[in-house]
């Protein structure tokens, strides 16, 4: 019996059964605490959670305050600059790559190496290196180029220009990568067919082969999208959000609120619009990709 029952356990049913613990973890760490937020978010809670119906007014005050606006139009600003600028960096790259260069190997590893960096170690090189003190800015000045300028991240109308090139220089290679492995998947007969009719290199990757290559194009804005929603750990490393609210972020107005305010209600409140916003983001693509084909 012993010997039945483990072998049932390697069948269909058996392995769904082996999984229940995990999603039961699942369920409780992931749909429980998005629950939970959204209870609180309807509560007038402060330092701790008090379960009494508020309504809406924890929405109402968030959406009256400055800095949540900001945080929010930063957000917008950042994330459509980084996502246009890393999809069309990193298919530059893959396109170079995909013409079998001198050393391919070597150029991949350099493209790709930052992205294995952390959001924080980035911040604190590219904080480190616009800094007017220290940075490449200082070494300009130094060598006689008095009127040389690369301060960005103490410059309230370029500070969030700074965190769109620090995520772009570590993010473009992961856009390199999945576009590379697509370009490498295409059909040679679809190249010939390009070179018989006499098509331009150029025009054969932007009409023909791109346009074959959406479903990859799309998984990767959506990585980047989820790059857009975490960046908390970039913008603290590099600014803190400053100067000012200049590079404010939802994410942290929410770790500001929770922690350091100590306002759970608000927190939660923004917590629950960043989840229905990126909820209706990702939903067309949850239709395209799976319910839509079924």
């Amino acid at each position: 019996m012993a010997v039945l029952s483990r072998r049932s356990l390697f069948r269909p049913g058996g392995a769904a059964v082996a999984l229940w613990p995990a999603w039961i973890i699942v369920l409780g760490a992931y749909l429980g605490t998005m629950v939970w937020t959204v209870a609180v978010s309807l509560t007038p809670s402060k330092l701790v959670p008090v379960m009494s119906f508020a309504g809406t007014a924890q929405y109402e005050r968030l959406f009256r305050t400055a800095r949540w606006l900001t945080s929010v139009e930063n957000m917008l600003v950042f994330g459509v600059l980084f996502i246009a600028a890393a999809m069309v960096l990193g298919t530059l790259m893959a396109i170079a790559l995909d013409r079998k260069i001198a050393a391919e190997g070597v150029v991949r590893t350099v493209y790709l190496y930052p992205y294995s960096l952390s959001f924080i170690v980035t911040g604190v090189v590219w904080q480190w290196m616009m800094n007017p003190t220290l940075g490449i800015q200082k070494t300009m000045n130094d060598l006689g180029w008095t009127s040389f300028r690369f301060d960005w991240v103490v410059d309230p109308e370029r500070a969030i220009y700074a965190v769109v090139l620090a995520a772009v220089w570590q993010s473009a290679g992961l856009v390199m990568a999945l576009v590379l492995a697509g370009l490498r998947g295409v059909d040679e007969d679809l190249w010939k067919a390009i070179r018989v009719d006499g098509i331009p290199i150029w025009r054969g990757y932007v009409s023909i082969v791109l346009p074959v290559l959406r479903p990859v194009m799309v998984t990767a804005v959506v990585l980047l999208g989820i790059g857009v929603v975490r960046s908390y750990d970039l913008v603290v490393a590099m600014t803190n959000g400053g100067p000012g609210t200049a590079t404010d972020v939802p994410a942290k107005f929410i770790m500001d609120f929770l922690f350091v305010r100590s306002n759970v209600g608000l927190a939660s409140a923004a917590a629950t619009v960043m989840l229905a916003a990126v909820a209706a983001a990702i939903a067309p693509w949850i239709y395209a990709v799976y319910l839509r084909r079924r």
